[in-house]
């Protein structure tokens, strides 16, 4: 286990790579956007956009995005509502756990504000109780039905109302490190990722789970596919988690302030819908030693707020810290005492990097340093 000589992410992060330098890939794909002209590819955009603008009359919704209701979701929004005066249909997928008062105001006030129409979509409580056991215990991945319905269900709507263009936010791939990071446009791959793929719907067959009940698991044919033309945004903008945290706090986004100071993140506006959902980000950690501490640190210090030393300070103080509110909700809402939770936390230690401490803590073997 190695880490990045200019940032804090490790060798162990999924399909990540690293220079003779021992520079990541992450931070070479931010190095390289000196070179990008990117007024000439948000004309690309504007001419992409132009090809749709209108497709389905002058009333009706000529493209679809993708959105949580999160920072990244309200400056997609602004961009093509406001910036590119297209006329979006916003598709969300909900997971049942409890929401913070930020994540239900969030998603209300980018309808609100933008006026758009928000399509979204709860997958049952039953099967989302029964597959988050099943995939917590066996793989480590407990969101992994509303995980494949992020990347499935959008593809479905934009077929049904004929939105060939479907608008997703960064190429998470290419900006922070990962599998086929290849810098482009087309999202049309994005099903295949580690994320929202990797468990047969067999497999939760097999446990009991009725396949009535797992209507967008699949993702359309690969004809039907071929009749959409999904993108990412980062592609034509230089993409900045803070630069859009700006432009949506004065949207009316609202973040975790005064609400919640999470310990495992050092920062209070990613991913702040639901506590119970942040156990799946956090799984990083046990099997590969980084976690959302490494994820915003990382990007930090290539954005110039941080220096490294300052990100390894507060990685070792956050990344293993799991909140006791995101345990205690997802505890509830699936059923488990604590003692049960964290037996399954230990069966999912990578023991090739962790080792077991005397006090029974689980301790990195090659831990990050300055």
């Amino acid at each position: 286990m190695k880490y990045c000589t200019q940032c804090v992410m490790p060798s162990t992060r999924p399909g990540i790579t690293f220079d003779e330098r021992g520079v990541c890939a992450a931070c070479q794909s931010y190095a390289k956007r000196k070179a990008v002209d990117y007024s000439k590819r948000w004309k690309e955009l504007e001419a992409l956009c132009d090809q749709y603008r209108g497709s389905n009359g002058p009333h009706a919704y000529d493209c679809m995005i993708a959105v949580s209701g999160g920072k990244d979701s309200h400056f997609q929004v602004y961009t093509f509502k406001e910036k590119l005066g297209m006329n979006p249909l916003l598709v969300s997928v909900e997971d049942n756990f409890p929401m913070t008062n930020a994540g239900m105001h969030n998603l209300k006030n980018i309808s609100e504000v933008f006026g758009c129409d928000v399509i979204s979509m709860k997958p049952n409580i039953k099967a989302q109780k029964e597959i988050t056991k099943y995939a917590f215990k066996k793989y480590g991945k407990p969101t992994y039905l509303i995980d494949r319905y992020i990347y499935t269900y959008p593809l479905h709507m934009a077929l049904k109302f004929n939105t060939p263009l479907l608008v997703y936010g960064e190429n998470v791939s290419y900006e922070y490190g990962g599998a086929n990071a290849v810098e482009t446009y087309s999202a049309k791959d994005q099903i295949n990722n580690g994320v929202g793929s990797g468990i047969d719907i067999q497999e939760f067959i097999d446990i009991g789970v009725d396949q009535k009940a797992l209507n967008f698991f699949d993702p359309p044919t690969k004809e039907d596919l071929e009749k959409l033309n999904p993108i990412y945004l980062s592609y034509f903008i230089e993409w900045s988690s803070f630069a859009n945290y700006e432009i949506a706090k004065k949207n009316g986004f609202h973040d975790l302030t005064h609400e919640w100071q999470r310990t495992h993140h050092i920062e209070q506006f990613d991913q702040i819908d639901s506590p119970s959902y942040l156990v799946h980000p956090w799984m990083k950690y046990p099997k590969f030693g980084h976690a959302s501490a490494t994820d915003y640190a990382a990007r930090m210090v290539r954005y110039g707020i941080l220096t490294r030393d300052q990100a390894v300070e507060l990685v070792r103080k956050h990344d293993h810290a799991l909140d006791p509110r995101t345990v205690r909700e997802f505890c509830k809402f699936v059923g488990y005492n604590e003692q049960e939770f964290w037996k399954i936390i230990d069966s999912h230690y990578n023991q090739e990097i962790f080792q077991k401490a005397k006090d029974g803590t689980w301790q990195l073997k090659n831990p990050l340093r300055a």
